[in-house]
């Protein structure tokens, strides 16, 4: 009975770990990856970033770009390991829920069971600690490493430093960002499974799901050829960015990986395998508010809903790295992006950008959008148009449109910039990027979906 439980365990690991071969990512959106990833790193100075994106539920892209270490010179690739920061969050929580499948905690312990002397530990929740909902002071607030953060630490001084001082609020009654709640929930696991939490995620988590390059940013920098981190003050050059001290990241933002591990996490998530249904469902819901209001958080993550869409996301930031890990679950689909730098945002931009090439557009930007690419091919529809718009768009402003905007090449990202009602007839406002230019847009929609007005220009700064 024990050996056959044993092979069972290995079959399912095996399976997780070894998915079917997807179809690469087609050959003209994988040149546009590539386009957006080497433009946002030119605009931002960023020494290197690292892309992965699973399609139809499978990984079928990864590529790095730039430099892993700038001296000595070492190339980034898909195989370079970064500090995923917060994005870390997401599997001391799932170390939590196999706990609650294993029958050793409920999600609605208080975290006085487990870690004693905490405030109010004797009601505030596992389920609390892993949503920001707590009422724990986060730790943490800070951009930069500060000083303490130099030396070295434990989780239990970090508790007894932020832990046992006043709530910033009543449990439950608002949603505050607090990595103070990972570090309880981290050494929950820990004293529950009697095994330090690294070694429970590798042997839960990243064994079965063939997370092979998972290591740990705590306790030591990264070394060659992982990633530097860099940073950059005002201006000036890119530089080495301080370090955190030992202990400092613990249950929070430990976690180092390549885009091409998290992208195997993330086909888990769409396919809610290693995980039992109920421990996903509680992941990706959001948690209310006492009020009954949705926190837009669920454990670990952050879960939108924008035109019926959910989005599971987390951003992370470590002193000189960034990190976007985005899955949309229902499309079956996921981006992660990760750039050693911690200016200048360019896991965002990348990441918004490669969601823009690959997902569709809903609602007032889809007709913006399909506007752009009709009038950089001199190919406007007339039937999208008022007849007022009809008449506005002349051939020969069809022509200056067409002249102007065709050699800009693709539409990267349309970003929206408001909404108003004037006149029987709603404004829309768009950033719209080409590459290294931006225009602004402004549309007018008639309640039938017409357009009445789309000016393209343009825009300041």
């Amino acid at each position: 009975m024990r050996r056959r439980t044993v092979l069972a365990g290995g079959v399912l690991a095996l399976a997780l770990a070894c998915p079917a071969l997807a179809a690469p990512l087609a050959p003209d959106k994988a040149r546009e990856v590539d386009a957006i990833a080497r433009e946002v790193l030119a605009a931002t100075g960023a020494p290197s970033a690292s892309v992965a994106i699973v399609e139809d539920g499978e990984p079928v892209y990864a590529q790095a770009y730039g430099q892993a270490r700038l001296s000595p010179p070492v190339p980034a690739t898909t195989a370079t390991r970064y500090g995923v920061a917060s994005v870390s969050k997401q599997f001391t929580a799932a170390a939590i829920l196999l706990l609650v499948e294993d029958g050793k905690v409920s999600l609605d312990d208080p975290v006085g069971k487990y870690v004693p002397g905490l405030t109010e530990g004797d009601r505030i929740t596992l389920r609390q600690v892993l949503s920001h909902t707590a009422g724990y002071r986060d730790y943490w607030p800070q951009d930069f490493v500060f000083e303490a953060m130099r030396g070295q630490t434990t989780p239990q001084k970090i508790l007894d430093g932020w832990a046992r001082i006043p709530l910033d609020y009543p449990p439950g009654e608002q949603w505050r960002y607090s990595n103070t709640g990972f570090v309880i929930a981290g050494l929950v696991v820990e004293k529950v499974s009697g095994e330090p939490l690294f070694s429970f995620l590798k042997r839960r988590i990243f064994d079965p799901l063939g997370m092979a390059g998972v290591t740990e940013d705590d306790t030591q920098a990264l070394s060659p050829p992982d990633a530097g981190h860099y940073t950059r003050y005002g201006l000036g050059p890119v530089v080495l960015a301080d370090k955190e001290g030992p202990g400092w990241l613990f249950g929070a933002a430990e976690l180092a990986m390549s885009p091409s591990d998290l992208a195997r996490w993330n086909r888990a998530v769409i396919r809610r395998q290693l995980l039992k249904p109920a421990s996903w469902e509680a992941m990706t819901t959001s948690v209310d508010l006492s009020g009954g209001v949705p926190a837009g958080y669920g454990l670990g993550v952050s879960v939108k809903v924008r035109d019926g869409v959910t989005t599971i996301s987390h951003g992370g930031m470590l002193s000189g790295v960034l990190t976007s890990n985005t899955v949309w679950p229902a499309e079956k689909r996921a981006v992660t992006v990760v750039a050693n730098a911690d200016f200048g945002e360019p896991q965002t931009a990348i990441s918004q950008r490669i969601a823009f090439l690959l997902r569709p557009s809903t609602g007032p930007a889809a007709t913006a959008r399909t506007l752009v690419g009709q009038l950089q091919a001199g190919a406007l529809d007339p039937a999208l148009l008022t007849a007022n718009g009809k008449a506005w768009f002349t051939p020969a402003r069809q022509a200056d449109f067409k002249t102007s905007l065709a050699p800009l090449g693709p539409l990267r990202m349309l970003d929206g910039q408001g909404v108003q009602v004037r006149g029987g007839m709603t404004w829309h406002g768009f950033d719209a990027a080409f590459g290294a230019r931006t225009l602004s847009v402004s549309m007018r929609l008639t309640p039938d979906g017409k357009v009445e007005q789309f000016l393209i220009g343009p825009k300041a700064g």
